[in-house]
């Protein structure tokens, strides 16, 4: 048996030994050699450790915490052919060397900005001769002991419309790694995803609910504040009443989630981009296509949702109560009320939480992300909130207006107006703060569902048997 141990000088103390690994496959020529000792500075040892511990976790059959000669070999051998693919990759030039543009390029192309300076810092950690350019044997050298797959690992850790449901669901779907799709992982998250997203709708109904009657009801003359929006909800119709529409906006999670990401895919695919390496911008022309398209599916349900909480007490019996009178009294036409400014929301709304989701996301990768792509609980949920309200302020009048237009028939002597006749409306009435009524229980339910669909998503994560 050869143990090869680390030394590591400790100041004013002894040296320390530190196992390394331990091999019974020896080659012959070091068969008579009872231990070799590798020397190494000390701040270098924290890297040789992540290396071990990954270089196990990813060869070790027969999990006994050492790693022989032939699974060393196995994985090194595994790891080149990776880095040589990666590095054909960047070297677009195919001149056998990577300059700070290729290294530039081949990120943005990922949707990660960086400056000249920072590509010329990244090629100095790397190249050996003063060149500021790398051969494949400096990128070798410099990746061998440094096994972090970066994109997949980004892609593992931000997730992002999967994990945090708002009431919206008009985020451009998430990335999955081509791991996840091959073991099935990938509908393990959408079914952890899609349960989070109940609880956390259910969780927050009532502030949904008020949000719904201030943006129908609420005007200059009947000016409804948070607290008697509540009184007069629970007066008309006890406290089961606040959750009104709460079930046909769970049980649409499921269709529209489904629909949204076999669109996003078949969308990538005719886009005709590597998955892994797609920009921001083919991101955000997919997602908003594939939102469309969810959204034409399960429109109906939307209009539904909204008769069900501004409803009576004793008006429908149910969902299918409220579709048979809707139908028969407005016609086929009324399950599309509101159809235009809803489709029209999806742009501003998926286009500024992608670009706020990934501006923050890519200013802490550059920062902080020096040994893992794993920014912790309070950096995701703080970006994911953050993004949420950016994109839902910017839509917030489309959605109010899709919402009145949904109403129209509901209340007494309202005119039957377009999308443009309404705006104007509202402005000459209500002035332009008439466009952001409800805005304030609409913020106050987004920190409670990002952080109550985290929690649920983690928990269905580990039991649905995905590993982060």
């Amino acid at each position: 048996m050869l143990c090869l141990c680390l030394y590591v000088p400790v100041p004013n103390s002894d040296q320390t030994e530190f196992e390394y690994f331990e091999s019974n496959g020896l080659p012959s020529e070091l068969k008579s050699l009872f231990k070799l000792s590798l020397f190494l500075p000390s701040q270098e040892f924290s890297t040789y450790r992540k290396w071990r511990k990954k270089t196990l976790n990813a060869e070790s059959k027969d999990q006994d915490g050492q790693l022989d000669f032939e699974e060393l070999v196995h994985y090194l051998r595994s790891h080149e052919k990776k880095l040589r693919l990666v590095f054909k990759s960047v070297d677009e030039k195919d001149k056998g060397r990577v300059d700070s543009q290729e290294i530039m390029q081949s990120l943005q192309d990922l949707g990660v900005q960086i400056s000249e300076k920072q590509a010329q810092r990244i090629l100095k950690s790397m190249e050996k001769n003063g060149t500021m350019t790398i051969d494949w044997n400096e990128w070798k050298d410099y990746h061998m002991l440094h096994p972090a797959d970066n994109i997949p690992e980004i892609i593992l850790y931000w997730k992002h419309s999967t994990i945090f449901d708002v009431g919206e669901n008009l985020m451009v779907p998430d990335e999955f790694t081509s791991q996840e799709k091959m073991m099935g992982m990938w509908w393990r998250h959408l079914v952890a995803g899609g349960g989070a997203g109940a609880v956390s709708r259910t969780c927050t109904a009532p502030l949904d609910r008020l949000k719904v009657l201030m943006q129908v009801h609420g005007s200059r003359g009947s000016n409804m504040c948070i607290m008697g929006g509540f009184a007069q909800m629970i007066r008309e119709g006890g406290m089961r009443s606040l959750w009104r529409g709460n079930g046909i906006n769970v049980i649409k999670i499921a269709p529209e989630s489904a629909i949204k990401f076999m669109a996003y895919e078949q969308i990538k695919r005719l886009i005709g981009s590597q998955p892994e390496t797609l920009g921001i911008l083919e991101r955000f022309v997919a997602g908003s296509l594939a939102g469309v398209i969810a959204q034409s599916s399960i429109y109906p349900m939307e209009v539904l949702k909204t008769r069900l909480a501004l409803r009576k007490t004793g008006q429908y019996s149910g969902i299918a109560d409220c579709a048979k009178q809707i139908f028969r009294k407005e016609g086929l036409g009324a399950f599309y009320k509101g159809y235009v400014p809803n489709m029209l929301g999806i742009i501003p709304y998926a286009g500024i939480d992608l670009a706020v989701y990934e501006t923050l996301k890519n200013s802490w990768l550059q920062r902080y992300a020096t040994d893992s792509a794993d920014p912790g609980v309070f950096v995701l949920l703080a970006c994911g909130t953050i993004s949420s309200t950016c994109g839902q302020l910017a839509s917030y009048p489309l959605a109010l207006v899709r919402t009145r237009m949904q109403a129209q028939a509901t209340v007494a002597g309202a005119p039957q107006m377009g999308m443009s006749g309404l705006f104007r409306h509202i402005v000459r009435t209500e002035g332009a703060s008439g466009l952001y009524r409800g805005l304030a229980p609409n913020f106050m339910k987004v920190i409670p569902a990002v952080s109550i669909s985290y929690v649920v998503y983690e928990n269905l994560k580990m039991t649905l048997g995905v590993r982060s």
